[in-house]
This record gives structure tokens, C-alpha cells and sequence, in this order.
């Protein structure tokens, strides 16, 4: 997926996550569920706290998104008592990406991404 949206072609209902490399300070692309809603972008993050880009997240709240052609700034904020099963099922969270986080789980945890004005 990751090869698909450097050369513009996205995978339908993904967008990508960019953090800051907690031990290199390089930064990190991942592909995501797209989870936008207006100026709040949703993760569900199937494995939790041993996502690399969850670890990435506590040592550098400041990510990207690009969702299409276009990124945006914000402040992610990992949230361990957020109902993730509850959050998939919002309007906004994209449904395929849904479907693979329920069967790949090990400990899912939502992430809100408070996107930066513009």
C-alpha cells in the first residue's frame, strides 16, 4: 500500500500516517484506515501500544496525514479507554480497513489526530 500512494495511486479508504522516527528522528510513513472527520482525523490501531507508530506517536505528538493529495498537520493523542469497536462503526472510519483490523487485532487502541486549521 505504502508503494501504491508514493506514485498516487492510494488504495481506496487509506490515507497516510507520518510520524517522527522516536529513535532516528527520520521520518516514518505508514498506510491507515481513513478515519477523517472534518478537522479530527480516527485511528484504530489493530496492535496498540507495539505499533512502531504508536510509539513514535508517545515520543512525538506532531504527525501528517495525507489523505488524496493532501497533508496536514496535527497533534495525535493515543486513547486506551476510547470503545474502538464502537469508533469503527462511525460514518467516517473506512469500512474495509474496518473489517481488517477486527481480524488481525492483537491490542487495538483509537488514536484522534486534532488537525491543524487550513
Amino acid at each position: 500500500m505504502k508503494t501504491l500512494h508514493k506514485v498516487g495511486l492510494p488504495f481506496p479508504g487509506t490515507c497516510i500516517l507520518e510520524t517522527i522516527g522516536r529513535k532516528s528522528g527520520e521520518p516514518r510513513q505508514t498506510p491507515v484506515g481513513k478515519g477523517l472527520d472534518r478537522d479530527t482525523f480516527w485511528i484504530v490501531a489493530e496492535h496498540g501500544e507495539r505499533a512502531s507508530y504508536v510509539r513514535n506517536v508517545r515520543a512525538n505528538a506532531r504527525v501528517r496525514v495525507k489523505c488524496g493529495r493532501r497533508w496536514r498537520t496535527g497533534t495525535a493523542t493515543p486513547l486506551p479507554d476510547d470503545d474502538w469497536r464502537a469508533r469503527q462503526h462511525k460514518p467516517y472510519m473506512a469500512k474495509f480497513n474496518a473489517a481488517a483490523v477486527r481480524v488481525m487485532k492483537t491490542e487495538p487502541m483509537t488514536i484522534r489526530i486534532d488537525l491543524d486549521p487550513g
